[in-house]
């Protein structure tokens, strides 16, 4: 038996933060990051329309860009002491993600964190709150999906926690958050989707209901990415719909080893996980298409790119995401992100085993050893053609 999850309601375009308005509760605890959301004026929206709503408010700010366990623990215990039926996460992927933790062990104190990262072995949630997420970047898609993931600092391991109970009640999907982003991140978080509507289009759990989803993301982001970069704020909107398709796609299709690599060398090098994925995707594909050549040659086609045969249609669409990356000055290689030799042959063999270990490995369409593992990082740490 297959599941497909999604939130109860998602609401969109300009002035959804105002369904904050309709929640029903009397405590919520809002949590965000750093200052964005204060200075662009959306945590202060945020408040007055809870308050409208009869919400005592709880504020939890500067959760960090990669959030820690130690930052989830402590946002739990002020969760316990206020008591909220309400968690509100407004930000980037970051506080989204801290607070789905948070929520966590806010209901079950005495879980542990090694238990939380096992697969779907998450307690029943929703016992003393709801969740709500608004992102206010385009590309986690974390407001829609049973994900959430925090890093280990003390292992320099991030890990994802996955399980259906992590879907949030309510998203809402408002651009307007979204056109405050700055060009990097807009980069970033870009590609961050189209590499999750790409690995939920060859998953393990791909389906007939995630399919559309991932190619329409796929879609949209193609024609929207570049443009929305350059500050087009009709793309902007486009984009912060892309991304959640291509969530809600993932998050049910499950994802691959593009986000294994990124996931255990974004904690060791500091590389941001979107530019990561963006880096590794093109390698990625060539290591896959070994058993899911016709799936990336069909992307090809329907996104309209060239080639007669479906090894040129997979060259066409490595090419693209190559082509993508130049555009917005990501670099192609991990050596060009600035990497140095030494350090990355001093940690390539503990990356490429957590990686393999990784909760994303096992929906990857083909099987990868530790040594196929390394050697991929190799690859994409010189530049070199996958042909394995």
């Amino acid at each position: 038996m297959n599941r497909f999850t999604l939130p109860r309601d998602i609401y969109f375009g300009k002035n959804s933060l105002e369904a904050l308005k309709t929640l029903k509760g009397k405590k919520a605890v809002v949590v965000t990051g750093g200052s964005s959301m204060r200075k662009f004026g959306f945590l202060d929206k945020t408040i007055s329309y809870l308050k409208e709503g009869g919400f005592e408010i709880k504020l939890i700010e500067g959760v960090e860009p990669d959030p820690s366990v130690e930052t989830v623990m402590k946002g739990a215990k002020i969760m316990r002491e206020f008591e909220p039926d309400w968690i509100v996460a407004i930000g980037g992927g970051s506080p989204i993600d801290a607070a789905k933790a948070m929520w966590i062990f806010y209901e079950y104190p005495d879980f542990t964190f090694e238990q939380a990262v096992v697969p779907f072995g998450i307690p029943e949630l929703r016992q003393k709150a709801k969740f709500a997420a608004i992102p206010s970047t385009s590309g986690t898609a974390t407001e829609v999906t049973a994900f959430s993931v925090i890093t280990d600092y003390k292992t320099e391991i991030k890990y994802p926690l996955a399980d259906f109970n992590l879907t949030p009640d309510v998203a809402i999907v408002d651009p307007s958050l979204a056109e405050t982003m700055p060009a990097k991140l807009t980069a970033h978080t870009g590609m961050d989707a189209l590499t999750h509507a790409i690995e939920a289009y060859v998953a393990s759990l791909k389906s007939a209901f995630s399919d559309p989803l991932a190619m329409q993301a796929i879609t949209m982001i193609k024609e929207n990415l570049i443009k929305s970069f350059y500050g087009d704020k009709k793309s902007r909107e486009e984009m912060h719909i892309a991304q959640c398709l291509a969530g809600m796609a993932f998050s049910n299709a499950l994802l691959g080893i593009t986000h294994s690599m990124a996931h255990k060398s974004g904690a060791v090098f500091h590389i941001p996980h979107g530019c990561a994925n963006a880096i590794y995707l093109p390698y990625v594909i060539d290591f896959n298409k070994k058993v899911c050549k016709d799936r990336y040659a069909q992307i090809a086609k329907n996104i309209g790119l060239s080639g007669n045969t479906e090894d040129e249609l997979v060259d066409s669409l490595t090419n693209m995401i190559r082509e993508m990356n130049k555009e917005m000055s990501i670099p192609q290689t991990l050596k060009e992100y600035g990497i140095s030799e030494k350090d990355f042959y001093a940690n390539v063999d503990r990356i490429a085993e957590n990686a393999v270990k990784d909760a994303c490995t096992g929906s990857n369409p083909r099987e990868i050893s530790n040594e196929e593992m390394k050697e991929l990082f190799i690859c994409t740490f010189e530049g070199k053609k996958v042909n394995f």
